[in-house]
């Protein structure tokens, strides 16, 4: 099982167990994240997509750490004007480990039309 979610305004899919580096998250070391904002999920058998976001879904997940990136060189030049300048960036970033991909058993939204119409 598996399902796509969105965190920080990245996307990134998530498997039980599973380790994933994404952009720093608000919270210290060991505590639980929750995320409500799951896209799709995928369950062996059938999948399901959110438009734009599953309702009742949601993935938890617990931060392991917080750390940088190696740092990227930023350089800018303007020819024949003796303009340069030279930056260094280092993002930060949260390593989270998925614990479980949970999925509500309500009712499911109506997936054509005609369906709607029927109702």
């Amino acid at each position: 099982m598996y399902a796509i979610v969105n965190i920080s305004g990245k996307q990134f899919k998530a498997e039980k167990g599973e380790k994933l580096c994404v952009p720093k998250q608000p919270l210290d070391e060991g505590k639980k994240l929750v995320i409500d904002d799951v896209l799709m999920i995928h369950d062996g058998k059938t999948t399901r997509f959110g438009n734009p976001k599953l309702i009742g879904a949601k993935v938890t997940a617990t931060v392991i750490d917080h750390g940088r990136e190696r740092k990227i060189l930023v350089y800018k030049k303007k020819r024949r004007k003796g303009y340069q300048r030279k930056n260094g960036h280092r993002q930060w970033y949260t390593n989270i480990e998925i614990q479980n991909i949970q999925m509500s058993k309500s009712k499911s939204a109506p997936k054509s039309k005609e369906e709607k119409r029927e109702k």
